[in-house]
């Protein structure tokens, strides 16, 4: 199984441990880009917040160690976030 394979359906930034998703919480699903598959918890963010998009820490993005990967939502209040690009 290849990593992007074995991230799949996990939750961006839980414990890999316990990386599935929680009741009770709210989540956007990341679409395309270097975290393809993994869902966002947005449950503690705002609609203003969620529609700007959101900025990502990610270490297998095009700028590697220190990068981000950013994802806009495909339309307000989407339950997709699909990806733009690559920061530094």
């Amino acid at each position: 199984m290849d990593e992007l394979e074995f991230m799949r359906g996990r939750v961006y930034g839980a414990d890999h441990d316990d990386p599935a998703p929680r009741s009770g919480r709210r989540y956007a699903e990341l679409v395309g880009g270097p975290l393809d598959g993994l869902l966002l918890d947005v449950t503690d963010r705002t609609a203003p917040e969620l529609d700007d998009g959101v900025v990502l820490p990610t270490e297998i993005g095009g700028h590697g160690p220190g990068g981000s990967a950013v994802y806009v939502p495909r339309t307000p209040g989407a339950r997709h976030f699909d990806w733009r690009g690559d920061v530094p």
